[in-house]
């Protein structure tokens, strides 16, 4: 087997990604308009956090970059930032935390409806048969 006298050592720089959280954002704001905000910073992926039902902006949303040194310079540089009135929050972004499973809720049983389920019906004020 052939051995080489020389070594050669290969410096790999690693790369980190580093997710942003992006809070207070203005409602009005999109994602098209979150990516313009970072734009400078070169993001890799930008996500704005919308309502599932009506689709509006929730206010926040997540910006992941690549380079980690960019990405502190991102959150000293838009940290406090007045973007349409409102004082950007932007801070490295926290795993979500695990909460425990709620108990689910019974709407149904038997309840029974108006007045509080007794066979009478009504309210549970109970004056007796009437007199006429």
């Amino acid at each position: 087997m052939f051995r080489s006298k020389f070594s050669f050592n290969i410096i790999v720089r690693r790369i980190s990604k580093m997710k942003l959280h992006v809070g207070n954002l203005p409602f009005s704001v999109g994602e098209e308009e979150l990516k313009a905000l970072f734009a400078d910073y070169n993001p890799e992926e930008v996500t704005l956090i919308k309502d599932k039902f009506s689709g509006r902006s929730k206010g926040f949303g997540f910006v992941t970059i690549t380079d980690d040194e960019v990405a502190n310079k991102a959150v000293s540089e838009l940290n406090g930032k007045d973007v349409q009135g409102r004082e950007l929050k932007v801070s490295e972004a926290r795993p979500m935390e695990e909460r425990p499973e709620r108990p689910r809720r019974s709407f149904g049983g038997n309840r029974g409806g108006f007045g509080g389920g007794n066979s009478r019906g009504g309210g549970s004020f109970n004056r007796g048969p009437r007199r006429y």
